[in-house]
């Protein structure tokens, strides 16, 4: 077992640039997102006629030469009508427009739209398509039966756009409405080298990425996904945000926690190879929220977050994945938890068990990476946001600098 808080200058294994015939290249997911619940002011409106355009933008981190679409009616509780679909390269990453050139139309079993059952997850087939790494995807999609129940994902970081009617075909987009949410989307799957794997990064609105600047991909991921493409011998991995902003590893918080996601958004990414776990915090602040948690309270709580990760260690390893504890970053400060010396001692306890040997194949060290030496319950002022929970744009950096390449070497 090895702990990093710094990067490491190791040797990493080559991957192969290899032509692979389109029918023969295995699929890895390059772009996804962790799908909830929408709330009533989340959801798409209907247009007049019933038919509502939608232009998603999202930032592949892998490239390839066909991909395809993953549409979601995840949480619906009556089937969820696509009319139509395209994709494109978008102009920017927050654009709505597109390059009219590289537009291609989606199909579903052959057919040009779909009804995806409610609760059910609907893959377009393959198209062929030059998707390159770290570029800006758009997916045009004409709805023309929304769910009563819609599913989607609030913390975009980017822009998506809206309009009534059908518009599916338009480079232009003029007149759309610019709203920073996903919906009825789940992933993007590009065809790949054999080398190629993904990183599933699983945690809460630190992984979501919390206050970054939209549409300029700033969140610790995107940074990493930045430094992994940039180094030639790791330019084949992925690398997969599954965070939720206010997300709890085995509470019920925002959308469904850890544990009972983990099929749905890591076990089910075609090429996985590893998967980063940073969840607790808002375990460790939501029990001393409105009251002073007992210290059995506290004690019950740290022994049960640790079963929970002993849980998603032993389900990645059975799938034959390397896991990766992210240590709990310092919350003191705050004041939506207003953590006491309880809470801080739990997240320690905690922390302390992350970083045994053995419990994770590997850690990174959040927590140092982050914490104000002098005040070590405390985040450093460089790296805090204001609000002494969610990192700075410099924290976000910081901890996408932090993950050391060499983790990823085969």
């Amino acid at each position: 077992m090895r702990i990093f808080s710094t990067i490491a200058g190791l040797a990493l294994l080559g991957l192969s640039a290899a032509a692979v015939p389109a029918d023969k290249a295995p699929w890895i997911a390059s772009w996804t997102t962790s799908p909830i619940r929408s709330s009533a002011e989340q959801r798409l409106p209907q247009g007049e006629p019933g038919d509502v355009t939608v232009r998603q933008v999202v930032r592949l981190t892998l490239g390839g030469g066909a991909v395809r679409v993953r549409f979601t009616n995840r949480f619906g509780t009556t089937p969820l009508t696509i009319a139509g679909a395209h994709v494109a390269v978008a102009t920017g990453p927050a654009a709505a427009t597109i390059d009219g050139a590289s537009d291609r139309a989606l199909t579903f079993g052959g057919d040009a739209g779909v009804e995806i059952p409610a609760g059910a997850d609907f893959w377009s087939d393959p198209v062929q398509f030059v998707a390159k790494p770290l570029s800006d995807l758009a997916i045009t999609t004409l709805f023309s039966a929304l769910p009563d129940q819609q599913t989607g994902h609030p913390g975009a970081r980017t822009r998506s756009w809206t309009i009534a009617g059908d518009r599916l075909s338009e480079a232009e987009f003029a007149d759309a409405k610019p709203v920073e949410r996903w919906f009825q989307i789940a992933a993007v799957e590009v065809t790949a080298t054999p080398a190629a794997r993904a990183i599933v990064a699983l945690g809460d609105s630190i992984t979501d990425g919390y206050g970054v600047t939209g549409g300029q991909h700033l969140r610790w991921t995107d940074g990493l996904a930045r430094r992994l493409s940039a180094t030639p011998r790791t330019r084949g991995v992925a690398v997969l945000n599954h965070g939720i902003g206010g997300n709890c590893l085995l509470a019920e918080c925002s959308g469904p926690n850890a544990l009972a996601r983990f099929d749905s958004d890591v076990a089910s990414q075609p090429g996985a190879g590893y998967v980063i776990l940073l969840e607790g915090v808002n375990d460790l602040g939501r029990l001393g929220r409105d009251r002073v948690a007992s210290p059995a309270e506290r004690r019950a709580q740290v022994q049960q977050m640790i079963a929970g990760y002993r849980q998603i260690v032993a389900r990645a390893r059975a799938l034959k994945l390397t896991v990766i504890g992210g240590t709990i970053t310092p919350f003191v400060g705050n004041d939506y938890y207003h953590p006491d010396a309880a809470a801080e001692a739990a997240r320690q306890a905690i922390n302390s068990w992350i970083r045994t040997p053995g419990h994770f194949d590997a850690v990174i060290d959040f927590d140092a990476v982050l914490r104000d030496p002098a005040r070590p319950d405390r985040m450093l002022a460089a790296y805090d946001s204001g609000d002494h929970l969610h990192p700075s744009m410099a924290g976000y950096r910081a901890m996408a600098d932090a993950v050391p390449l060499a983790l990823f070497a085969r």
